[in-house]
């Protein structure tokens, strides 16, 4: 299973993937880390384009094909990386869940978005500005969306645990 998670920065998006993937043992691919990693490299200095997507597209194309549950983890903004991602799935021929994770409480989000710490070293966060004047395209009825404003983490894993059909043991 491929679960694709995606949502604007500071939505809790990141700790929400991070405690499924543990909670599920599933392998973790974070684009963040993919690009931040490309940033630090000599290869590409500015702008790494599709690059970090397209690996983590193969890293999570291979740990399907070995069975793995995967939790793909980034903004995700865009039609055209949902799909990518979905098509990654198709290919390994394993079942895909979209999560979409938005924070419904503005002042919280914006909050969150300037106060979180990164645990990637050097990894700059957008500015609020930024993260709401971001190009964030609609996702339609295909996701299971994933409220973080009030609630906490292991409630929003309960809640995601039997939207995904896995028992609570």
């Amino acid at each position: 299973m491929l679960i694709i998670f995606g949502g604007l920065p500071g939505s809790g998006k990141t700790t929400t993937a991070q405690a499924l993937a543990k909670r599920l043992k599933a392998m973790y691919v974070r684009v963040d880390t993919i690009e931040h990693a490309l940033r630090n490299s000599d290869v590409l200095k500015a702008d790494e384009g599709p690059a970090g997507y397209m690996i983590a597209y193969g890293v999570a194309e291979d740990n399907l094909k070995l069975g793995q549950t995967v939790v793909a983890d980034s903004v995700n903004s865009i039609r055209i990386t949902r799909d990518a991602w979905l098509s990654v799935a198709k290919r390994a021929g394993a079942q895909a869940v979209e999560v979409e994770v938005v924070c419904s409480d503005r002042a919280e989000h914006r909050h969150r978005a300037e106060t979180r710490m990164t645990d990637i070293e050097g990894l700059v966060k957008p500015t609020w500005d930024k993260t709401v004047n971001r190009h964030y395209e609609d996702w339609g009825t295909r996701p299971i969306v994933v409220d973080t404003a009030h609630k906490a983490v292991d409630d929003l894993i309960a809640e995601l645990m039997v939207r995904l059909g896995h028992s609570q043991d």
